[in-house]
């Protein structure tokens, strides 16, 4: 009988391990540009009403906290942010590694963690108006808490999605969508052309950072604090997605 339960049991594990990675595979196309609105919205909208930090790009805060060693002004979120980062990051890689979870049960986890950590932005920001002293450390704290947010986004890709490129440095993924489209565009062979799914890829995530930015920046003047709610709108969307 025991025999009999287990052979039973193992087409249903199957299923569930094949359902799972199609969704997986069919969230890994869907996901990234909606990914890539959230952190231009987060980008631009701390970068408005937080003392022009980069809460997603933290390129620019080393080069910021760089040009302060000659003498130039430093917001000390901006500094601060790197290492912020840092540990959120191994924190988010912690969460996956204790949770033991793999595939879209991992996925779902740290979307479930990004979306906690954008929403008590949004809570905190409304309460206590850090646009109103972008330099003070009311704004300094939502900064932390924003940068923690796309820490984990980042450290989701890695862990859960490996595959998928990343979707708040717009540098590479710009550079991707020139050389796919020049190479596309070639009538010389290349051992290297790239597939029209690569090309698109590219593109999306580009357009997605973009209308991020596009609809922060209105976010910001029509709501102040409260644009906040616009990536948090859009990780709860993100979350619940099938």
């Amino acid at each position: 009988m025991t025999a009999f339960a287990a052979n039973s049991g193992t087409p249903r594990t199957a299923n569930y391990l094949t359902g799972d990675a199609a969704e997986l595979s069919r969230l890994g196309k869907l996901l990234p540009p909606l990914l890539s609105a959230i952190a231009g919205m987060v980008d631009l909208t701390g970068f408005l009403t937080l003392g022009n930090i980069f809460t997603a790009h933290i390129t620019g805060n080393l080069v910021l906290a760089a040009a302060a060693l000659r003498g130039g002004p430093l917001n000390p979120a901006q500094a601060l942010a790197i290492p912020v980062f840092m540990l959120a990051v191994a924190a988010t890689w912690l969460i996956a590694r204790v949770s033991n979870k793999r595939g879209m049960a991992l996925v779902r986890l740290l979307l479930g963690v990004q979306f906690g950590l954008l929403l008590a932005v949004l809570i905190f920001s409304v309460l206590t108006r850090p646009s109103a002293n972008p330099h003070g450390l009311m704004a300094g704290i939502a900064a932390m808490i924003a940068v923690s947010a796309m820490a984990c986004q980042y450290a989701l890709l890695r862990v859960a999605m490996p595959k998928v490129v990343s979707t708040a440095v717009m540098t590479g993924n710009l550079t991707n969508a020139v050389l796919s489209l020049m190479e596309t565009l070639s009538t010389l062979r290349s051992p290297t052309k790239p597939s029209p799914d690569q090309l698109e890829s590219s593109v999306r995530l580009l357009v997605g950072f973009l209308v991020g930015c596009l609809v922060a920046a209105a976010g910001v003047v029509f709501l102040t604090d409260w644009a906040w709610l616009l990536p948090t709108a859009l990780a709860a969307v993100v979350l619940v997605l099938r």
